[in-house]
């Protein structure tokens, strides 16, 4: 990795490939410059480091005119100056700032995700049969439905599916997931289940474990068993109830 310098003045850097993420906060503004990609996946909740997302370590008040942010400034608000520990505030708080032409890389990259998961997922009950991709690429098209690269696809699937059913017979088969989940990761816990299903019953334990059931897509069921036995190191309990079909 390279800095972008200390050059001050009106003179504009051009960023190239890359993208800025920006923090407003107290009244100022903080930008790095990142790697747009890594950034984006950062941003999904996947594990990137932060070393490999920054092109150059400074901070910066205005990083297209070249205008370090002070110490001063970095210690008044992050109380810090620890560049790595500001960018990674600036990067899970802040926005990231795309030209059109990322935005629509994002963009169809996340589409391509929300016809997988429906196409494995998701029958035409008159023939029992899935849909074929471009099938369901027309309806989405035909429904005016716009995916949105800053949420999961996981996350976006059943409002989807819904928009969908006035264009085309469409149903998503579901189960019912039992969990349970010790004190030390429930909380985290929550926010990995809603994004792969609908909670219908939640209960949080005297000892702070948190029992809940859900309703899942069947074809997320290993990808949710996978990542709550990843988080919680293999001691949550999970039991598949019944599989049932959604109105």
């Amino acid at each position: 990795m390279s800095g972008s310098g200390g050059m001050r003045g009106d003179k504009r850097v051009d960023l190239g490939d890359a993208a800025l993420a920006k923090l407003e906060i107290h009244g100022m503004q903080f930008e790095i410059i990142v790697d747009p990609k890594l950034a984006w996946r950062f941003k999904q909740g996947e594990a990137v480091d932060i070393r490999d997302i920054l092109q150059g370590e400074t901070i910066f008040e205005d990083a297209l005119r070249g205008r370090k942010a002070t110490k001063d400034d970095l210690e008044h608000v992050f109380e810090s100056t620890d560049e790595i520990a500001i960018a990674r505030r600036i990067l899970i708080d802040g926005s990231l700032q795309l030209t059109t032409e990322q935005r629509r890389e994002f963009v169809e990259k996340r589409l391509r995700q929300v016809i997988d998961i429906i196409t494995r997922n998701c029958i035409n009950p008159k023939t029992g049969l899935p849909h074929p991709p471009a099938r369901i690429e027309a309806a989405i098209d035909e429904a005016k439905i716009t995916v949105d690269s800053r949420r999961s696809a996981e996350e976006q699937v059943s409002d989807i599916v819904k928009a969908l059913q006035p264009i085309i017979p469409i149903r998503m088969e579901l189960q019912r997931v039992a969990i349970k989940v010790p004190p030390d990761f429930a909380a985290k816990s929550v926010g990995v289940v809603k994004r792969f299903g609908r909670i219908t019953k939640e209960e949080w334990q005297r000892d702070g474990s948190w029992i809940a059931i859900i309703e899942v897509p069947g074809g997320l069921r290993g990808q949710l068993i996978d990542e709550l036995n990843a988080l919680t190191r293999g001691r949550s309990e999970i039991k598949i109830l019944k599989q049932e079909e959604s109105e």
